[in-house]
């Protein structure tokens, strides 16, 4: 069965829908939604025991959901499925591999588990290994490894049967900017193939840097989902737009707040510039500057400051990211 067309015409590779899980008293995962399409990360964000981790074993199969329904590639699946899950490379967070083994041959072992053999076994250790920037070291045992590339191997061992979708659970923690730089473009790399990505993670900055779409789980409910600036409109976020700018700043100021999108405009303090509070303010910036030539008003430079996804977050939870 293949899968059907998502929003942006790409193959939706995962779909989710009202996921629920109740552990004794505590209703962990509470009716989430959502979907993702082939080429497209998702990041599923939220502080610790919001209900990731729960979510992702149920969309993998591993644990047993009490309601809702998950389909990867097309197939359903819940937790006594072994067709479809060879469609899902599952990486966990912490690190699964054979310490006293090298990287080569941990991954020949579990390519064997997924049918591999010969030259094509071959070939995918080799292509694993050269994706996560570890081909000059499969020939070392991973005890060998530092921490950053134990994770990366770790990722390697995921990619290795070409999975439609793969789930990534907290990836990068703890390791050093060398091995999260390359996590990062090897997740990218994959996306360009059409590979579908479940990222979860404690740091926003991956989160803008990587997922098309974020979703915001709390307390075991999806309270928002979309790409950065949707989730900004979603919270009421406006744009800061700071100027610097010599002349009749006090006439420039009242020319952009005849603009549709700026909400305020005042003189800076100091009288340096003009600031401006606008919607998606890289938007108006051509607008500015005509704004500037009526006014006779001189533009040494215009610096838009976006509201990030972490004051989304905490706008929307009351709650940092790593609480």
């Amino acid at each position: 069965m293949t899968g059907v067309p998502g929003s942006d015409g790409g193959e939706l590779v995962l779909t989710c829908r009202d996921l629920r899980k109740r552990f004794g008293d505590r209703l962990a995962v509470d009716g989430v939604s959502f979907s993702i399409a082939s080429g497209e990360c998702y990041g599923l964000l939220g502080p610790n025991g919001a209900g990731k981790t729960t979510t992702i074993s149920m969309v993998c199969g591993l644990l047993q959901r009490d309601g809702g329904e998950v389909i990867v590639a097309g197939e359903p699946i819940d937790h006594r499925s072994t067709g479809p899950k060879a469609a899902i490379g599952y990486v966990p967070q912490e690190v699964a591999l054979y310490p006293d083994l090298t990287g080569a041959e941990n991954l020949r072992f579990f390519g064997r588990l997924y049918g591999l053999t010969g030259a094509v076994l071959d070939e995918r250790v080799d292509a694993a290994l050269a994706t996560v920037g570890l081909a000059d070291r499969g020939d070392d045992r991973v005890e060998e490894y530092s921490g950053g590339m134990r994770r990366r191997a770790n990722i390697a061992a995921g990619l290795l049967h070409q999975p439609r979708l793969l789930v990534l659970d907290e990836p990068t923690v703890g390791v050093d900017p060398q091995s999260r730089n390359a996590i990062l473009e090897a997740v990218h790399g994959q996306r360009a193939g059409g590979l579908a990505v479940l990222y979860t993670t404690h740091y926003m900055e991956e989160a803008e840097r990587v997922c098309d779409r974020v979703g915001v789980i709390d307390e075991g409910h999806l309270v928002a989902e979309g790409t950065r600036r949707e989730l900004v409109a979603q919270v009421g976020g406006r744009d800061r737009l700071r100027i610097a700018a010599t002349g009749d700043l006090a006439v420039f100021a009242a020319a952009c707040r005849e603009l549709p999108a700026v909400e305020e405009a005042e003189v800076s303090d100091g009288g340096a510039g003009v600031e401006l509070l606008a919607t998606d303010g890289r938007k108006l910036l051509r607008a500015v500057v005509d704004c500037a030539d009526r006014s006779g008003v001189e533009l040494a430079s215009v610096e838009v400051v976006e509201l990030d996804l972490e004051a989304v977050f905490l706008n929307l939870t009351g709650k940092a990211l790593r609480d």
